[in-house]
């Protein structure tokens, strides 16, 4: 999908820390939490929510009054005359909200559409439902997040199985899995060390549950730990006969992240007359059933062609990478050296709350091509299964 009118202003993107299952942001509201971080990231960009037109919001785990999702959303934020969709596609939401509201950019819709997305791993939802027709009349259960990253009911496997089979496919040692692993920590410290991060992101925050009292304070994200090779050779694989170690994935987080996507106008407007960021395009793939890891891919390419540019011409390239085995592929795959992209960091080393993942990397991504004075930026990552989706941008 090519697009030619979609843009977003200069810094008119933003990220909460991300904090690890059951840390710091572990009794927030997701829609709260956001609408928090929201406000206070329009506000530090002069960016008035009377200026919007609609609100997109992602989600991939249910919370309370979470129906009412984007239209909640926008009122919390001041935007009370407006509303818009919720959207939830796995790890691919960012990506899919995006060009949701891109699309309706593109056709004259909208001008301006603030694009937030939240998840909360933490306290996921226990469901229950009704069956009439089983024994007893006793209902079907399920826990949201966990049943969800341990069954997937087309392939039949865990997703971790879905990095096992890729590995094995592909011929990637747990030798190469923890060298990459140890490689994106290394690139996470030196992006934290040099501020990098600070560009983007909304912090520190105070976390205030009940309104009353300030619980913790979140400077930067909860749950990295410090990786050496000593350590991730330690691991046992998580799976018996397996080469993916607790080391080698990421783990589940909670967090939200958010851009506004305007038509250029606007954009030039909204950014204080600077150069706005151009959307190229988006681009979905699927490949054989269980296979995630290798999703990325063709995700990559199809969204590179759209957009009429090759790999070569890339400046800077960001991957969501639940597993160390989807980087090691997809250098594989596409003849790049791993260490040529995911600077600063990625979801294997700073979590993974899902919905907002995506659009953390690209708010990266494209940080990382204007501190290089600009240049295209590529995002691609996995999602649930056996799909994926990526993004390009021009900085």
């Amino acid at each position: 999908m090519r697009f030619t009118k979609a843009f977003v202003p200069a810094r008119g993107y933003w990220s909460s820390p991300f904090c690890k299952w059951q840390g710091k942001f572990s009794s927030l509201h997701p829609v709260h939490f956001a609408a928090d971080v929201t406000r206070r990231a329009l506000a530090a960009r002069r960016i008035a929510a009377d200026q919007l037109d609609a609100v997109v919001f992602g989600a991939t785990v249910p919370s309370r009054h979470v129906f009412y999702g984007a239209p909640w959303l926008a009122a919390l934020i001041g935007a009370e005359g407006v509303t818009g969709a919720n959207v939830s596609q796995a790890c691919a939401t960012s990506a899919v909200a995006v060009a949701h509201a891109a699309s309706r950019i593109e056709c004259g819709g909208a001008r301006s559409i603030a694009v937030v997305l939240a998840d909360r791993c933490s306290n996921g939802p226990h469901l229950y439902y009704p069956n009439p027709m089983a024994p007893g009349g006793r209902g079907d259960a399920e826990d949201w997040v966990w049943d969800s990253f341990n069954h997937d009911p087309w392939a039949k496997n865990a997703m971790i199985e879905t990095a096992e089979t890729v590995a094995k496919e592909a011929g990637i040692s747990r030798e190469a899995q923890d060298a990459l692993a140890l490689e994106r920590y290394e690139q996470y410290r030196q992006g934290v060390a040099s501020g990098f991060h600070r560009g983007f992101m909304v912090a520190p925050y105070e976390v205030n549950p009940t309104g009353r009292k300030v619980v913790a304070t979140v400077e930067h994200d909860e749950g990295v730990f410090a990786t050496t090779e000593a350590g991730l050779a330690k691991l046992r694989p998580v799976l018996r006969d397996g080469s993916v170690t607790f080391g080698t994935q990421t783990f589940p987080a909670d967090g939200n992240a958010g851009m506004v996507i305007c038509d250029r106008e606007r954009a030039t407007e909204l950014g204080g007359g600077e150069s706005p960021v151009e959307l190229l395009a988006f681009a979905e793939a699927r490949v054989e059933k269980g296979k995630m890891a290798k999703a990325v891919v063709p995700a990559a390419r199809k969204a590179l062609d759209a957009a009429g540019v090759a790999l070569r011409d890339v400046a800077v390239i960001k991957t969501h990478n639940p597993f160390a085995v989807n980087d090691l592929y997809f250098a594989q795959q596409l003849g790049i050296d791993t260490a040529s992209f995911n600077q600063h960091g990625s979801s294997l080393v700073f979590g993974h709350p899902q919905g907002p993942t995506g659009a953390r990397l690209m708010a990266e991504g494209i940080e990382q091509a204007r501190a290089r004075g600009g240049g295209l930026v590529l995002f691609a990552g996995c999602a649930a299964g056996d799909t994926a989706a990526a993004v390009v941008w021009r900085v």
